[in-house]
């Protein structure tokens, strides 16, 4: 069972575009795993700004949301209940906090 001619090196060209492909696959994805850092720090920074805006108002809402890497872009006070938007970079995320 000796090798037939012409077969030596079959493997190189199959490994070679199985690089590739992974390559591609890797660099498309890069855009969404930031997307979804991007959302999870919005609700994170959205959340921790909806409870420091119902403690301590719209100031406090907006410092925890920087600090949190967000920007403030809504606060609303109705009643007891204080909603709030924060944006972090692409993303956008609402959350509301009860007043106690």
């Amino acid at each position: 069972m000796g090798r037939r001619r012409g077969e030596s090196g079959q493997a190189v060209p199959l490994v070679v575009a199985v690089v590739v492909v992974a390559v591609v696959v890797a660099l498309a994805l890069v855009p969404l795993v930031h997307a979804a850092r991007d959302r999870a720090a919005a609700r994170t920074a959205a959340d921790a700004a909806a409870l420091a805006g119902a403690a301590e108002g719209e100031d406090a809402a907006r410092e925890v949301a920087a600090a949190n890497g967000g920007e403030l872009v809504t606060w609303r006070a109705a009643g007891a209940d204080v909603w709030v938007v924060v944006t972090v970079g692409a993303a956008a995320a609402e959350a509301k906090a009860h007043r106690s």
